[in-house]
């Protein structure tokens, strides 16, 4: 059984540590605590690794937020992985800093790499595990807050909050969606 866990960001030594690279970064933790290494590939960095019986594709797209369905369409498909076993690793404004929320489906709630995805996969009924970047920021200054780091406090809170989520894939994989929710939601 083949799984797609997909962290999403932006390419480039500029975006590394922003907010709204957070899907890249659980990615690398991942990585790093599997002993695997990521290589550059078609639309993107591709590692594998196995939990169990299960085989794991692990993708951090090339082709910046806004074209990520073309990368996520293009992996699932030569890899043939049904859509309830990709897993989308996304930042998420709207839940408080290092909050996990993981959901089976749900709209794109102005996410322009879930837009891409939802597009390009024709359906928003994939598994997202969305990650509380928070959102203090003043009215139209959105775009400089997700692209911008994170504070000297969060960045000390960062590791145990990247930990946890990569916990969250695991169960993901080796326990379902559902018990994932109930295990990591608001943890």
């Amino acid at each position: 059984m083949k799984y797609l866990i997909v962290g999403l960001g932006n390419p480039g030594y500029e975006y590394s540590d922003t907010r709204h690279n957070i899907g890249f970064m659980i990615l690398d933790a991942f990585a790093e605590a599997s002993n695997i290494t990521f290589k550059t590939e078609r639309y993107g960095d591709i590692a594998y690794s196995r939990l169990k019986n299960k085989q794991l594709v692990l993708l951090k797209p090339s082709t910046f937020m806004n074209l990520s369905g073309n990368a996520v369409r293009y992996w699932s498909q030569k890899e043939n992985i049904q859509i309830d076993h990709i897993l989308i690793l996304v930042d998420d404004i709207a839940l408080p800093f290092g909050s996990l929320r993981i959901k089976a489906s749900g709209s794109d709630a102005g996410h322009n790499g879930l837009k891409s995805i939802a597009q390009m996969l024709g359906s928003q009924a994939y598994p997202r595990l969305r990650f509380g970047i928070g959102h203090d920021f003043n009215q139209g200054m959105q775009v400089d807050y997700v692209l911008g780091t994170f504070t000297r406090e969060q960045q000390s809170l960062l590791p145990e909050r990247i930990d946890i989520a990569t916990d969250a894939i695991k169960s993901f994989v080796l326990e379902g969606i559902g018990n994932a929710m109930c295990k990591f939601n608001n943890k």
